[in-house]
């Protein structure tokens, strides 16, 4: 029997940075049992540069990078996702769609590393940081035992994953 591939969507307002990085890891970490996608509500319309630093570090292809609207995840023809994770304190806040299959849905705030002013060497500072906090968040999610990721109990699993952070 073949184990099941979890679609995770991360949201943020720019699709820029953050749930970009995180779609990077889940899908490289996730070694085939998670596939990840990113979306915002207010899409930037292109990948921080820094980001893509980051994410080269990953065997994830730079080509699949790019800033897209939450929209396209809510449309019939969309993938449905089996969790949803925003990682931006204003896209928590948002009124989000309504997703298909009716995913678990979670917050995993992080700063917002575009935010950082000041030298390159600040701002690269910066993303590498965030970069770091959301693989240790994903490192666990994907270390998840098959058992938990069942919906009665990984509600409570995801949002512990980034409080152990705090």
């Amino acid at each position: 029997m073949t184990e099941k591939t979890y679609n995770v969507l991360f949201l943020c307002t720019g699709n820029s940075a953050r749930s970009v990085m995180a779609e990077a890891l889940i899908t490289t970490m996730g070694q085939g049992r998670f596939k990840g996608f990113s979306a915002g509500s207010f899409p930037a319309g292109t990948v921080n540069p820094l980001a893509i630093e980051q994410i080269q570090t990953t065997d994830y292809p730079l080509t699949a990078l790019r800033s897209k609207s939450w929209d396209e995840f809510a449309a019939a023809d969309a993938p449905v996702m089996d969790f949803i994770i925003t990682v931006c304190d204003n896209a928590a806040g948002e009124v989000c769609p309504v997703w298909p299959g009716h995913p678990v849905t979670t917050h995993w705030g992080f700063e917002d590393p575009a935010a950082v002013t000041g030298s390159d060497e600040a701002k690269r500072t910066a993303f590498h940081k965030v970069f770091r906090e959301i693989m240790s968040c994903v490192n666990s999610f994907v270390s998840l035992p098959a058992h938990i990721l069942e919906k009665n109990t990984i509600h409570q699993e995801l949002k512990a994953i980034r409080e152990q952070l705090n």
